[in-house]
Protein backbone atom coordinates (compact mmCIF):
# COMPACT_ATOMS: atom_id res chain seq x y z
CA UNK A 1 0.00 0.00 0.00
CA UNK A 2 1.37 3.38 -1.04
CA UNK A 3 0.26 5.78 1.70
CA UNK A 4 1.54 8.73 -0.32
CA UNK A 5 -1.36 7.95 -2.69
CA UNK A 6 -4.05 6.78 -0.25
CA UNK A 7 -3.19 8.89 2.82
CA UNK A 8 -0.97 11.74 1.63
CA UNK A 9 -1.46 14.05 4.63
CA UNK A 10 -0.65 11.27 7.09
CA UNK A 11 2.30 10.09 5.00
CA UNK A 12 3.75 13.60 4.88
CA UNK A 13 3.62 14.17 8.62
CA UNK A 14 4.75 10.66 9.63
CA UNK A 15 7.65 10.62 7.18
CA UNK A 16 8.80 14.05 8.33
CA UNK A 17 8.64 13.06 12.00
CA UNK A 18 10.12 9.54 11.77
CA UNK A 19 12.74 10.12 9.09
CA UNK A 20 13.71 13.77 9.49
CA UNK A 21 12.75 15.25 12.84
CA UNK A 22 13.50 12.34 15.17
CA UNK A 23 16.83 11.13 13.67
CA UNK A 24 18.20 14.66 13.52
CA UNK A 25 16.95 15.99 16.86
CA UNK A 26 19.79 17.90 18.50
CA UNK A 27 21.31 15.88 21.33
CA UNK A 28 19.27 12.73 20.56
CA UNK A 29 21.18 11.31 17.62
CA UNK A 30 22.60 7.79 17.42
CA UNK A 31 24.87 6.22 14.84
CA UNK A 32 22.88 4.48 12.12
CA UNK A 33 23.74 0.91 13.12
CA UNK A 34 22.75 1.43 16.75
CA UNK A 35 19.59 3.32 15.78
CA UNK A 36 18.40 0.63 13.42
CA UNK A 37 19.20 -2.18 15.86
CA UNK A 38 17.16 -0.41 18.53
CA UNK A 39 14.23 0.10 16.15
CA UNK A 40 14.29 -3.55 15.03
CA UNK A 41 14.29 -4.69 18.67
CA UNK A 42 11.47 -2.30 19.51
CA UNK A 43 9.39 -3.58 16.59
CA UNK A 44 9.86 -7.11 17.87
CA UNK A 45 8.78 -5.93 21.30
CA UNK A 46 5.61 -4.22 20.07
CA UNK A 47 4.88 -6.95 17.50
CA UNK A 48 5.14 -4.57 14.56
CA UNK A 49 5.78 -7.28 11.98
CA UNK A 50 4.74 -5.33 8.88
CA UNK A 51 6.86 -2.34 9.91
CA UNK A 52 9.76 -4.70 10.75
CA UNK A 53 9.65 -5.94 7.15
CA UNK A 54 9.86 -2.31 6.00
CA UNK A 55 12.68 -1.33 8.35
CA UNK A 56 14.89 -4.42 7.97
CA UNK A 57 16.09 -3.63 4.41
CA UNK A 58 16.89 -0.06 5.50
CA UNK A 59 18.81 -1.44 8.50
CA UNK A 60 20.85 -3.75 6.28
CA UNK A 61 21.57 -0.87 3.91
CA UNK A 62 22.66 1.24 6.92
CA UNK A 63 25.31 -1.29 7.94
CA UNK A 64 23.52 -3.68 10.31
CA UNK A 65 25.02 -7.02 9.28
CA UNK A 66 22.93 -10.16 8.71
CA UNK A 67 24.62 -11.69 11.79
CA UNK A 68 23.60 -8.71 13.93
CA UNK A 69 20.02 -8.91 12.69
CA UNK A 70 19.82 -12.62 13.45
CA UNK A 71 21.26 -12.07 16.94
CA UNK A 72 18.58 -9.44 17.66
CA UNK A 73 15.85 -11.86 16.57
CA UNK A 74 17.30 -14.85 18.43
CA UNK A 75 17.66 -12.95 21.70
CA UNK A 76 14.08 -11.71 21.44
CA UNK A 77 12.87 -15.26 22.12
CA UNK A 78 14.02 -14.95 25.75
CA UNK A 79 11.97 -11.79 26.31
CA UNK A 80 8.99 -12.36 24.02
CA UNK A 81 8.75 -16.12 23.59
CA UNK A 82 8.88 -18.09 20.36
CA UNK A 83 5.12 -17.62 19.94
CA UNK A 84 5.71 -13.95 19.18
CA UNK A 85 9.11 -14.21 17.51
CA UNK A 86 8.60 -16.96 14.93
CA UNK A 87 6.95 -14.65 12.34
CA UNK A 88 9.88 -12.23 12.65
CA UNK A 89 12.45 -15.01 12.16
CA UNK A 90 10.57 -16.20 9.08
CA UNK A 91 10.41 -12.63 7.73
CA UNK A 92 14.12 -12.10 8.41
CA UNK A 93 15.09 -15.30 6.62
CA UNK A 94 12.92 -14.38 3.66
CA UNK A 95 14.41 -10.90 3.31
CA UNK A 96 17.98 -12.15 3.69
CA UNK A 97 17.47 -14.83 1.04
CA UNK A 98 15.92 -12.27 -1.31
CA UNK A 99 19.07 -10.17 -0.89
CA UNK A 100 21.31 -13.11 -1.77
CA UNK A 101 22.49 -13.96 1.74
CA UNK A 102 23.30 -17.65 2.09
CA UNK A 103 21.72 -19.35 5.10
CA UNK A 104 22.58 -20.59 7.61
CA UNK A 105 24.97 -17.83 8.62
CA UNK A 106 28.28 -18.59 10.30
CA UNK A 107 27.68 -19.96 13.79
CA UNK A 108 28.03 -17.60 16.75
CA UNK A 109 27.57 -20.02 19.67
CA UNK A 110 30.28 -19.63 22.32
CA UNK A 111 29.16 -22.16 24.93
CA UNK A 112 28.61 -25.90 25.12
CA UNK A 113 25.76 -27.77 26.76
CA UNK A 114 28.22 -28.54 29.56
CA UNK A 115 29.39 -24.98 30.35
CA UNK A 116 26.35 -22.86 29.42
CA UNK A 117 25.28 -22.44 33.06
CA UNK A 118 28.75 -21.40 34.19
CA UNK A 119 29.18 -18.98 31.29
CA UNK A 120 25.66 -17.64 31.72
CA UNK A 121 26.26 -16.88 35.40
CA UNK A 122 29.44 -15.04 34.45
CA UNK A 123 27.55 -12.94 31.90
CA UNK A 124 24.99 -12.04 34.57
CA UNK A 125 27.80 -11.05 36.94
CA UNK A 126 29.48 -8.98 34.24
CA UNK A 127 26.24 -7.05 33.70
CA UNK A 128 24.63 -6.87 37.12
CA UNK A 129 27.42 -7.50 39.62
CA UNK A 130 28.65 -10.18 42.00
CA UNK A 131 25.21 -10.60 43.56
CA UNK A 132 24.27 -12.70 40.53
CA UNK A 133 26.73 -15.46 41.44
CA UNK A 134 24.10 -17.22 43.55
CA UNK A 135 20.89 -15.97 41.89
CA UNK A 136 20.59 -19.07 39.71
CA UNK A 137 19.97 -21.16 42.83
CA UNK A 138 16.64 -19.41 43.57
CA UNK A 139 14.45 -21.91 41.75
CA UNK A 140 14.46 -23.61 38.37
CA UNK A 141 13.33 -20.52 36.41
CA UNK A 142 16.30 -18.55 37.74
CA UNK A 143 18.51 -21.47 36.69
CA UNK A 144 16.94 -21.47 33.24
CA UNK A 145 17.47 -17.70 33.07
CA UNK A 146 21.19 -18.17 33.75
CA UNK A 147 21.83 -21.11 31.47
CA UNK A 148 19.37 -20.43 28.66
CA UNK A 149 18.87 -16.65 28.40
CA UNK A 150 22.40 -15.69 29.36
CA UNK A 151 24.34 -18.91 28.70
CA UNK A 152 22.79 -19.72 25.34
CA UNK A 153 22.27 -16.20 23.96
CA UNK A 154 24.14 -13.41 25.77
CA UNK A 155 27.41 -15.32 25.36
CA UNK A 156 27.07 -15.54 21.58
CA UNK A 157 29.38 -13.56 19.36
CA UNK A 158 27.96 -11.16 16.79
CA UNK A 159 26.92 -8.57 19.40
CA UNK A 160 28.78 -7.45 22.51
CA UNK A 161 27.22 -7.33 25.99
CA UNK A 162 26.45 -3.61 25.79
CA UNK A 163 24.61 -4.09 22.50
CA UNK A 164 22.72 -7.06 23.93
CA UNK A 165 21.62 -5.08 26.97
CA UNK A 166 20.51 -2.25 24.70
CA UNK A 167 18.28 -4.48 22.60
CA UNK A 168 16.89 -6.15 25.73
CA UNK A 169 15.95 -2.70 27.01
CA UNK A 170 14.12 -2.11 23.72
CA UNK A 171 12.27 -5.45 23.87
CA UNK A 172 11.03 -4.62 27.36
CA UNK A 173 10.19 -0.98 26.72
CA UNK A 174 8.24 -1.74 23.57
CA UNK A 175 6.11 -4.58 24.93
CA UNK A 176 5.10 -2.69 28.08
CA UNK A 177 4.05 -4.17 31.41
CA UNK A 178 7.63 -5.10 32.29
CA UNK A 179 8.60 -2.05 34.32
CA UNK A 180 10.48 -3.92 37.12
CA UNK A 181 12.58 -5.72 34.52
CA UNK A 182 12.96 -2.52 32.50
CA UNK A 183 14.36 -0.68 35.53
CA UNK A 184 16.75 -3.56 36.21
CA UNK A 185 17.97 -3.66 32.63
CA UNK A 186 18.31 0.12 32.51
CA UNK A 187 20.70 -0.34 35.42
CA UNK A 188 22.46 -3.19 33.60
CA UNK A 189 22.91 -0.94 30.60
CA UNK A 190 24.41 1.76 32.78
CA UNK A 191 26.81 -0.77 34.31
CA UNK A 192 28.09 -1.51 30.79
CA UNK A 193 28.52 2.13 29.80
CA UNK A 194 25.12 2.71 28.17
CA UNK A 195 24.44 5.73 30.36
CA UNK A 196 21.20 7.60 31.01
CA UNK A 197 21.72 10.00 28.13
CA UNK A 198 22.33 7.11 25.73
CA UNK A 199 19.19 5.26 26.86
CA UNK A 200 17.09 8.40 26.43
CA UNK A 201 18.43 8.64 22.88
CA UNK A 202 17.43 5.03 22.27
CA UNK A 203 13.89 5.68 23.48
CA UNK A 204 13.70 8.86 21.40
CA UNK A 205 14.69 7.05 18.22
CA UNK A 206 12.17 4.26 18.87
CA UNK A 207 9.28 6.59 19.74
CA UNK A 208 7.71 6.76 16.24
CA UNK A 209 7.48 2.96 16.30
CA UNK A 210 6.17 2.34 19.85
CA UNK A 211 4.25 5.55 20.62
CA UNK A 212 4.33 8.08 23.43
CA UNK A 213 2.90 6.11 26.41
CA UNK A 214 5.49 3.34 26.32
CA UNK A 215 8.24 5.83 25.53
CA UNK A 216 7.34 7.99 28.54
CA UNK A 217 7.14 4.88 30.74
CA UNK A 218 10.60 3.88 29.55
CA UNK A 219 12.00 7.32 30.39
CA UNK A 220 10.50 7.03 33.88
CA UNK A 221 12.22 3.66 34.32
CA UNK A 222 15.54 5.10 33.15
CA UNK A 223 15.18 7.88 35.72
CA UNK A 224 14.42 5.37 38.51
CA UNK A 225 17.46 3.31 37.60
CA UNK A 226 19.64 6.42 37.57
CA UNK A 227 18.26 7.62 40.91
CA UNK A 228 19.06 4.27 42.54
CA UNK A 229 22.69 4.73 41.56
CA UNK A 230 23.01 8.25 42.96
Amino acid sequence: MNYWETDPEFAERFAHFAFEEVPHEEGQQLDEVTRHMAILAALLGCQGLDEFKTVLPRALDAGVSPVMVKEVVYQAVDYLGIGRVRPFLDATNGILVERGVKLPLEGQAATTMENRLEKGIQAQVDIFGDGMNEAWKNGHINRWLAQNCFGDYYTRTGLDLAQREMITFCFLAAQGGCEPQLIAHAGGNMNLGNDKAFLVKVVSQCLPYIGYPRSLNAIACINKAAESRA
